[in-house]
């Protein structure tokens, strides 16, 4: 098979070829497929074209290395982007100007928080440039949740398996994520 033919392929008969034989060249699929996206993905945690890249390559290497724990379960590209998001999140967690940042952002004990719902139509509102600089100031994890909910489009569903918890914990997590955003936005205001 050339691999003009690999290319016709699902994610799922691909990520099979290259498990049974450890073919780079068919990885070079996958590659093509995703390293875009995933290098937009890795430019919003680093804010650096170069590291962005650097990340981007990171997370290929590790991924062909770790194609194998995939369980065709849920979506490759769900598995993929928490893949992603958690290469990330130990990036920023090891970075030193990161790890400053989140150092300076206000913490706040979640027993403080208002008990009301924060609707979807709150957090919509908040300007792309503006919830982008406060999505720099929660935890990763918090960013992480709300991306592959609201950017990524995940269901609770999928997030609830992609998580290995409960759809509840899900709602829970996503809950709270928002509601550190508009209080740090209303903090800000």
């Amino acid at each position: 098979m050339n691999l003009t033919s690999y290319k016709k392929l699902s994610d799922d008969e691909i990520i099979k070829i290259i498990c049974e034989s450890n073919n780079s060249l068919v990885f070079g699929v996958l590659y093509d497929r995703y390293s875009q996206i995933i290098y937009n993905k890795c430019l919003g945690f680093t804010k650096e074209k170069d590291d962005a890249k650097d990340l981007t390559q990171e997370i290929f290497i590790k991924l062909f290395f770790k194609l194998k724990e995939y369980q065709s379960q849920s979506k490759f590209k769900a598995w993929l982007y928490v893949f992603v998001y958690n290469t990330c999140i130990n990036y920023v967690n090891r970075d030193k100007h990161h790890n400053q940042l989140k150092s300076k952002a206000p913490i706040y004990e979640l027993e403080n928080f208002q008990e009301e719902e924060v609707s979807d139509s709150s957090v919509f509102e908040l300007k792309v440039e503006a919830l982008d600089k406060l999505l720099m100031q929660i935890s990763p994890e918090d960013k992480t949740i709300l991306l592959l909910k609201y950017q990524d489009e995940l269901s609770i569903n999928e997030l609830s398996k992609l998580y290995g918890v409960g759809e509840s914990a899900i709602k829970m997590r996503i809950k709270r994520a928002k509601e550190k955003l508009v209080k740090l936005k209303n903090l800000n205001d």
